[in-house]
Formats: C-alpha cells, sequence, structure tokens
C-alpha cells in the first residue's frame, strides 16, 4: 500500500457491480508502492444504470489517472474511450482505460492475456488444445483472442445466450488462428476448460457445466476471483484436473496494468 497519500497521489478507481470481492485495490497499490510510484487503487461499487454519470464524473477528476474495469460494464464503456486497442476494437470490450494527453480516454482489454499467462503458469499447455470456453462476454471474449493467440487448435464457445457465443465464434474466426465454433458446454475431448462466467460469485451459484464430463487429462480455469476455490474448481478437482482461480489471474495481470498505466504497455 502506498505509504503517503497526499495531493499529488493518482487516483485508479475499479469500477463493478458487484466489487466487494475485488482484490485489485489492495494488490495492485502495493505493486504502485513496490514500482515507486504514487498511485492507489479504489474500489468504487458502480451499478449499471449509474455507469455514465459517474465516467463523466471521473472523467472531470484530474487525478484520476486511469480506470479498471469489471463485471458488468467492459463492454458499456467502450463507447467512453476515445481510442482504443486493436482487441479492444475487435471486441468492443474494455478492461482498462487511461488518459490520453487530451484528457480523453485510451481503452484496452487485458483479461485475456493474463488469464492465459495465469493458466500456463499453473501447468496448462494451449498449444494445439482444444478448448471448451464457457462465457461469451467480455472477459470471455478477451480470453477467447489469447487462446487462440496461444496457439489453441480448435475452441468451443458456450454461452447461455446462444446468439451471442455465435457472434463470437465469427469474430474469432476472422483471427484465422485455430478452428472457433459456439457448441455445447461439453468438455469431452477437450484439453483445457475455462470458466469466464460470474457464476460462482453467490453461493447459490448453478455450476456452469456438467462437472461429471470432467476428466483428470483436462485443465481447469476460472476467473472468479477472491472467493478462493469455486464449487466449479472444487468439482474439477476432484475429478483429478489440474486448476487455476481468478487470485492466479489477478496476480499475473498485476505487472501489466503498471505498465498500461504508465504508459510502458
Amino acid at each position: 500500500m502506498a505509504k503517503n497519500i497526499n495531493g499529488e497521489t493518482r487516483l485508479v478507481p475499479i469500477i463493478g457491480d458487484p466489487i466487494i470481492y475485488a482484490k485489485s485495490p489492495e494488490w495492485l497499490s502495493e505493486e504502485f508502492a513496490t514500482r515507486g510510484y504514487n498511485d492507489i487503487c479504489v474500489p468504487m461499487q458502480v451499478a449499471e444504470e449509474d455507469l455514465a454519470l459517474v465516467v463523466q464524473g471521473l472523467s472531470r477528476t484530474a487525478n484520476v489517472a486511469g480506470l479498471l474495469v469489471t463485471m458488468p460494464h467492459k463492454k458499456a464503456i467502450f463507447r467512453y474511450c476515445t481510442t482504443v486497442s486493436s482487441r479492444s476494437a475487435l471486441l468492443e470490450t474494455i478492461s482498462v482505460m487511461r488518459r490520453n494527453p487530451d484528457r480523453g480516454w485510451h481503452g484496452d482489454v487485458l483479461d485475456g492475456n493474463s488469464f492465459v499467462k495465469a493458466q500456463i503458469e499453473n501447468g496448462a499447455r494451449p498449444q494445439d488444445a482444444r478448448v471448451l470456453l464457457l462465457g461469451a462476454g467480455g472477459a470471455g471474449s478477451a480470453i477467447g483472442v489469447a487462446l487462440l493467440e496461444a496457439g489453441v487448435r480448435e475452441l468451443i464457445i458456450h454461452d447461455v445466450d446462444e446468439a451471442r457465443s455465435v457472434k463470437l465464434a465469427k469474430v474469432l474466426a476472422t483471427l484465422s488462428r485455430g478452428r472457433t465454433i459456439s457448441g455445447p458446454p461439453d468438455p469431452t475431448g477437450c484439453d483445457m476448460v475455462c470458466n469466464a462466467t460470474p457464476r460462482g460469485m453467490a453461493k447459490d451459484d448453478c455450476l456452469p457445466m456438467d462437472t461429471k464430463k470432467l476428466t483428470s487429462a483436462m485443465f481447469v480455469g476460472d476467473v472468479i476471483a477472491g472467493h478462493g476455490e469455486t464449487a466449479f474448481l472444487h468439482a474439477a478437482r476432484a475429478a483429478g484436473c489440474r486448476t487455476s482461480n481468478g487470485d492466479d489471474m489477478v496476480a499475473a495481470v498485476l505487472g501489466m496494468t503498471v505498465d498500461f498505466f504508465h504508459h510502458t504497455l
């Protein structure tokens, strides 16, 4: 955590709903301090209907250097960026925003790269793998791009909104990296299973797929952070799978995020 919070401290809020499980404020603030930056990350609970008003206020607050964006705002906040990275342009999704020289916002999405980095660090091998991706929202879209860039042979996308998974499969097919299709939440024959849905944030959430179909040869990853071992990952471990949780993903993204806000990424 920053040792001295003063009038020169730059604020980097993380906005989402819910926000109570976010680990980023503590972890990112510590990373800023370790690198000698006078920046601090603060959590902000922002409902979907309040997003426009909040972004307007933060845009007019001079010492807000950037924003972290989490569910459910990753898609909606795209319209507030004046410039974006090529992957954000492809997906119309944002996970981080920083100030441009004209005080407008530049957006990017780091979820995919950090998720795949966490999987690899915990033993996953995406090269030539067949992967089931659960969830085609903001995080799922970015993870899909990163998986294909990591050399996945076939990517099967499932979302409860079938039209959304079909649309994402078509968008990712334009990258010409591996086969992308929309399909059922069936991991049979897959090397990796990736949960990019919010299921697991609440105690009474149903599982994102039938875990009885998991085998010990599969690697299972989950984006849910701040919950330890979710019911989904517990079932995966019981099946003998190696796993990676959302906290691993948050840890992986810390360095990328600091570099982004200080214009070295």
